[in-house]
C-alpha cells in the first residue's frame, strides 16, 4: 500500500484541508472563540487528511521517526504531515487531550438549534501501520494491565512489534512469558494488510487478523464555550463519540451550539471493538470525506431539541445515543433518546416504545475508555418502514 501524502493521490472532495500545525489543535476541540481554518457552503463535501496522535505523544518520546523506526518503519513510510506537527507543535497533556484534530470549518449560516448533518462518503487509509495502547492506568482492565509480561526474545521496543513475524511493544511488552518488573505502557504498532484485514503479529511467525472498517472517532462542532475544551470526553457537541457505526455511508446529525458550526475532525482508527476496552482501538490515519449539510428544518430541529445529542443513521438502523460518566447512566439515556425518537419521527407511545426497545433493539457500548462513557441503540429501519415520519 502506498503512503497517501498531503496533497497526493485522490482527493474525493470538493474542498481539501490538509493536517498542518496551522489547521490542526493538538486535544482540544472547537469552541466560541475558535476561528475557522475554511469556510465551506452547506452541502460540500470536504476532504480532511487526519493524523493519528499515536506515535506522536511524548510519552512515546514525541518523535515519529525514533517510534516507528524502531518497528522497522523506514522514513519514506512516515506521513510527512504527522512528522511535521509532532516537530511544530508542543502537546500539553495536563491541559488537553491527546487527539489531533483538524479544523474547524465554518458553514454559513448555521445558527444555534440548527442541525448539522455529517455524511461519511469515503474513508481511505493513509498508511499500512498504526498503534493499539493501553497505558494511562486506563481502560476497561485499569490496573490489571499492562502486566509485566516479555516476548520470548525479551522486553522490546516498537521494533519487535513491527518487525516481520515479531511481537511486542513500543518500549512496553507483549507476548508470552513473564517478568517480575514493572513495564511501561504497552503501545503495539499494527499493520494494515492490502487486503483489509488488520494484523497483529504473534511469536513463532503466527498473528492475529481481523476485518478493518475504518471510521473518525471525533467529529464534532463548536461548544457554545469560551473555555477550552478536551478532547477526551463526548457531548451535545459530539466530539470523541467513538462509534464505530460512522463509517462511510453513515451519517451523524449534531446539533449545532455556535453560529457557523465550526466542524472539526480527527481520531482516525481502522478498526475499533465496542467497548474499545484497552483504552484506544487501531488508531491510524485517514483521508476522510464527508458531506457538510445544514439542516434547518423544523423536524430536524424539534429531534435535536428533544434529544439533546448527536445521532446518527446507517443504511441499516437509526441510532441514538447515551452519554454519562457512569456507565449505567449512559445506557439509560440511550434508552431515554430511542424513546424520544420513536415518539418525536412517529408518535410512539412511550410505553409501546420502550417495550418495542427490550423486544427488538440492541444497546452497545462504544467505549468505556474516554471519561463519559457511550451507549448507543441500533433502531432498525425496516422495522420502522410502515410507519410515517411526522
Amino acid at each position: 500500500m502506498n503512503v497517501l501524502q498531503p496533497g497526493v493521490g485522490p482527493i474525493d472532495g470538493a474542498a481539501y484541508l490538509p493536517s498542518t500545525p496551522e489547521t490542526v489543535a493538538w486535544g482540544l476541540l472547537p469552541n466560541a472563540a475558535s476561528r475557522p481554518v475554511l469556510t465551506a457552503a452547506s452541502g460540500t463535501a470536504v476532504t480532511f487528511d487526519t493524523v493519528s496522535h499515536e506515535g506522536l505523544l511524548a510519552d512515546q518520546g514525541g518523535d515519529p521517526a525514533a517510534f516507528f523506526g524502531a518497528a522497522g518503519i523506514g522514513r519514506d513510510r512516515l506521513l510527512a504531515d504527522a512528522v511535521g506537527i509532532a516537530a511544530a507543535l508542543r502537546h500539553r497533556p495536563e491541559q488537553a487531550g491527546p487527539h489531533i484534530v483538524t479544523g474547524p470549518v465554518a458553514i454559513p449560516g448555521a445558527r444555534p438549534g440548527d442541525v448539522l448533518e455529517v455524511e461519511v462518503l469515503a474513508l481511505r487509509r493513509r498508511a499500512p501501520y498504526g498503534v493499539i495502547s493501553n497505558r494511562h492506568g486506563r481502560g476497561a482492565l485499569a490496573g490489571e494491565y499492562p502486566r509485566a509480561e516479555v516476548s520470548a526474545g525479551g522486553a522490546g521496543g516498537a521494533g519487535s512489534a513491527g518487525s516481520p513475524g515479531g511481537a511486542g511493544s513500543a518500549g512496553g511488552a507483549s507476548g508470552a512469558g513473564t517478568a517480575s518488573t514493572p513495564v511501561p505502557p504497552v503501545c503495539l504498532v499494527a499493520h494494515a494488510d492490502d487486503d483489509g484485514f488488520g494484523r497483529l503479529p504473534l511469536p513463532g511467525g503466527r498473528a492475529l487478523r481481523w476485518p478493518l472498517a475504518p471510521f473518525l472517532g471525533i467529529l464534532a462542532v463548536a461548544s457554545a464555550t469560551e473555555a477550552p475544551v478536551h478532547s477526551v470526553p463526548p457531548g451535545a457537541h459530539g466530539g470523541n463519540l467513538d462509534i464505530k457505526l460512522l463509517t462511510e455511508g453513515a451519517k451523524l446529525y449534531l446539533p449545532v451550539q455556535v453560529d457557523n458550526a465550526l466542524f472539526a475532525a480527527g481520531d482516525p482508527h481502522f478498526s475499533q471493538g465496542d467497548g474499545e476496552v484497552a483504552l484506544t482501538a487501531f488508531e491510524a490515519p485517514l483521508r476522510a470525506t464527508v458531506r457538510l449539510t445544514l439542516r434547518t428544518d423544523e423536524p430536524m430541529r424539534r429531534m435535536a431539541k428533544a434529544l439533546a445529542a448527536p445521532f446518527a443513521e446507517t443504511a441499516a438502523d437509526q441510532v441514538v445515543i447515551g452519554l454519562d460518566p457512569d456507565l449505567d447512566e449512559a445506557l439509560r439515556r440511550a434508552a431515554r433518546a430511542a424513546i424520544a425518537f420513536l415518539g418525536e419521527r412517529f408518535g410512539v407511545p412511550s410505553a409501546v416504545a420502550l417495550a418495542y426497545l427490550s423486544a427488538a433493539c440492541d444497546f452497545h457500548v462504544s467505549q468505556v475508555v474516554d471519561l463519559v462513557k457511550g451507549v448507543h441503540c441500533r433502531i432498525p429501519k425496516a422495522d420502522l418502514a410502515g410507519l410515517v415520519a411526522r
